[in-house]
């Protein structure tokens, strides 16, 4: 221990001695490690760690699966056929996202809910903290109306009461009993930010119907039951149902998969990817010290080789270098976790809070366990390389050679053939990041300047949810729906207000299945996205009518159906025919179901921003209202300053009716989890690549520098000899150029193969994009040289005189 102590003492003076180059060792190693630690952070919390349940690793979600909608949703009898049937699961319950409106003391606001079945909490294996489960036959269609409480819900909604067990609250109109308050550690990330968790009564339209798809199962795996097991027994179900019920059921397979990885399947590409990205610009930043201590073991090779002459052994000459390396580790990996911890935050406030609604695993992002065994695991790789570095390029067998050399530096062999080596790979892995930059910007570009059907600017969204219990009937929902259309017309500033039951660049889904009066039908599902639109929903979208006409306020509950249809669906299901005056309904094409289209319009971005443009059928809402809507509405001014006077309009008309997420056209655009994700990821890696940019840079720079203060008696008997400056200068930039060239070259190569692995995050980009590739290797070797350039004058006005005097 004492020598230990006399080793560390002996470290911190030396570092001490050369403040310049502590300082730089340190931040540049921090830097590094805090990229690297604070991606590490959200891996941690989004794919290491466990979900929050007993066993989780035996929760698996099921559901179905139909040939466009790999993982659809659940029909209430498939369900109860798959829980009596199955012989994999101790237990299959199911659930699915709802809403209520909630009377408060400033007003009707609208909260998110779910609707379980009864056994859900018990697959999970989620308790209630306060009251009671939902017993068995809970949810059963005559079955009692009860209710569970979130954490939050209780605190925020209720002031904590402990008698909260038994309390009645009125949500939509109708009474449900409170019975319990999950934990406060409780989350499920499918759900979002439910407060609500009732029962569920298949008693609905939706319920009584097993082509009605509209539930998401989980359940938990028996003991000894793989997952494999588990997916082709429950596929095995759905092919009996199929053949049982040919209308219903055909083309109804099933899904089966873990739930951690169904949570976490669009996270985890991106977040792999930019862990990668922090990896390269660690390594850089471990190249970059690196070579910094080489630099410093040559002008520390007299300092060994008397300490070796004086009876050193390598084994103390290697624990002398692994406690400098320990302390700068050390300073780099304190000051890392202090930074990352300050960039997780960051990051995370520039998530929106409708997408970390459903990412409550982020609750418990910070500097966690693991996060410090990953660092700790840095540390120790860092000393490794900081300590072994240096001394394998010093033997102790060359003593008299560094005695004889003195304090006197010379550009020898370590330079040639390992310190510009390591400058190559700094520059060969900026390219790679470089590439990967451009790669994620040009598709995030692609992705925000994607054709979406319609004008987004100057529109302005807001989403209205009336009581189901106050608008039963039809007339009352089409009548309060004109009504509120009337009132927002009126408003300065608005030129049209549509309606819509499902807005625009949102999600493919909410489908029906179709059939084509005339046309040869053999019992295919046809599905394609139903919307239910006001007549101004177009205009006001600006959306281009092909042929046809649009909707109109006569096309009411008084006249027969009608319909327009979007490009894809006359692409598809009338090709080489005119769609106008067609009919379609239901695969019975029962009467009511049969509708006429009477015009076309191009298409519209149902989905998201890199999805497909789906089939698309639009009715009038005067014929198939709902209680649940949205308005869109054109303006003449800055959108986002009528988005107040909308909410306030449609309470003049109800103060009953609920509102909610109220935006720009533009933001939902921008901050979809689409969009999100693709530009989270392209600023990551930009900022990643920018700083691998600046080291790279920095690192070829001190070569050079570091070089010439080695070759000054070469360069001084060179001008001395008749060399002109412009040779000299030209010598130097040579050097650079070899450097620059061999890691572009290596970087290109590299660059496609981390091209591929990312392929899934670029969106209308080629993973081989030659523009992309040209570009960053243009940058990286303009930058590069230009850094060389200085050190290349300063060699060429050496004086000779000068530099042989020196020597």
């Amino acid at each position: 221990m004492n020598g230990l102590l006399q080793d560390f003492r002996y470290a911190v003076r030396q570092l001490r001695k050369a403040p310049g180059f502590t300082l730089t060792a340190i931040l540049t190693l921090a830097l590094g490690m805090c990229a690297s630690l604070a991606i590490f952070g959200f891996v941690d919390a989004a794919l290491i760690r466990p979900l929050p349940y007993p066993n989780p690793d035996r929760i698996v979600e099921a559901t179905e699966s139909v040939a466009i909608i790999p993982r659809a949703n659940l029909s209430y009898y498939d369900y109860l056929d798959w829980k009596r049937l199955n012989q994999v699961f101790s237990s299959l319950d199911v659930y699915h996202q709802s809403g209520f409106l909630l009377r408060t003391a400033t007003g009707t606001e609208p909260v998110h809910s779910a609707g379980v079945s009864d056994g859900f909490f018990r697959t999970l294996g989620v308790a209630p903290v306060l009251g009671r489960d939902f017993y068995t036959g809970e949810d059963v269609p005559e079955g009692p109306r009860t209710a569970l409480l979130t954490y939050g819900a209780w605190q925020k909604r209720f002031g904590g009461r402990k008698d909260i067990a038994g309390q009645t609250v009125t949500l939509s109109g109708i009474p449900f009993t409170i019975i319990g308050v999950l934990p406060q550690n409780f989350q499920f990330a499918p759900a979002g930010n439910a407060e609500f968790w009732t029962t569920l009564h298949a008693s609905d339209v939706c319920g009584r119907r097993r082509s009605c798809h509209n539930l998401t199962g989980i359940a938990r795996l028996k003991d000894g039951v793989t997952l494999e097991a588990a997916r082709s027994n429950i596929q095995t179900i759905a092919k009996q149902l199929e053949l049982q019920y040919p209308v219903d059921n055909r083309g109804q397979g099933a899904f089966v998969d873990k739930l951690s990885s169904v949570i976490f399947a669009d996270l985890r590409p991106p977040l792999l990817a930019l862990q990668v990205g922090a990896g390269l610009l660690l390594l850089i930043s471990c190249v970059n010290v690196s070579s910094l201590l080489l630099v410093r073991s040559e002008r520390r090779k007299r300092e060994i080789a008397v300490r070796g002459a004086l009876g050193a052994s390598r084994f103390r000459m290697i624990r002398q270098f692994t406690t400098e390396g320990l302390c700068l580790a050390l300073a780099s990996c304190a000051l890392s976790i202090i930074g990352a911890r300050a960039t997780m935050q960051i990051l995370k406030a520039m998530i929106s809070n409708d997408l970390l609604n459903y990412m409550p695993y982020l609750l418990g992002l910070g500097i966690t366990p693991h996060v410090l065994e990953f660092a700790s695991a840095l540390c120790v790789g860092s000393v490794a390389l900081f300590s072994a570095a240096p001394l394998a390029r010093i033997p102790l067998r060359h003593l008299r050679e560094g005695l004889a050399e003195g304090g006197r530096g010379y550009a020898g062999t370590l330079w040639r053939r390992f310190g510009s080596n390591l400058v190559a790979v700094e520059l060969a892995l900026a390219v790679v990041l470089l590439v990967s930059a451009g790669l994620l910007g040009k598709s995030l570009y692609r992705l925000l300047h994607v054709e979406v059907g319609f004008q987004p600017e100057y529109l302005a969204t807001l989403d209205v949810a009336l009581s189901d219990t106050d608008y039963s009937k039809e007339e009352q929902q089409t009548e309060v729906e004109r009504e509120i259309i009337s009132r927002v017309a009126q408003l300065p500033g608005v030129k049209s207000v549509g309606v819509t039951t499902v807005l625009p660049v949102s999600y493919n889904g909410n489908t029906t299945w179709i059939r084509v009066v005339g046309h040869p039908y053999n019992g295919e599902h046809n599905e394609v996205n139903q919307r239910i639109v006001s007549p101004e929903f177009f205009s006001t979208l600006r959306a281009k009518l092909q042929r046809g006409r649009y909707l109109t306020d006569s096309d009411d509950a008084s006249k027969p159906p009608v319909v327009l249809i979007n490009q894809a669906f006359a692409g598809k299901y009338f090709s080489g025919e005119d769609p106008i005056g067609k009919k379609i309904g239901d695969p019975q094409l029962s009467p009511k179901s049969i509708a006429e289209i009477v015009g076309v319009v191009e298409d519209v971005r149902d989905g998201s921003l890199d999805a497909e443009i789906w089939p698309a059928a639009y009715y009038s809402f005067a014929q198939a209202p709902d209680t649940y809507f949205s308005l869109v509405v054109r303006t003449s001014q800055t959108e986002a300053s009528v988005l107040p006077a909308l909410v306030n309009a449609v309470h003049q008309v109800d103060s009953g009716i609920g509102t909610l997420g109220e935006s720009t056209m533009a933001e939902r655009l921008n901050n979809s989890p689409t969009a999100y994700m693709h530009r989270s990821s392209a600023w990551l890696v930009a900022g990643f690549a920018s700083l691998a940019l600046l080291l790279s840079v920095v690192g070829l720079y001190g070569v050079i520098a570091y070089s010439i203060s080695c070759r000054t008696r070469e360069i001084g008997l060179r001008i001395a000899l008749g060399a002109q400056r412009r040779s000299v200068h030209h010598l130097v930039m040579k050097e650079a150029a070899r450097l620059t060239a061999i890691g572009v070259a290596a970087g290109l190569v590299g660059s496609l193969a981390v091209a591929n692995l990312i392929r899934g995050l670029l969106f209308g980009v080629r993973a081989w994009d030659s523009a992309t590739l040209a570009s960053s290797a243009g940058i990286l070797a303009f930058a590069a040289l230009a850094a060389s350039y200085i050190p290349a004058r300063r060699a060429a006005k050496v004086d000779p005189m000068v530099a042989l005097r020196c020597e």
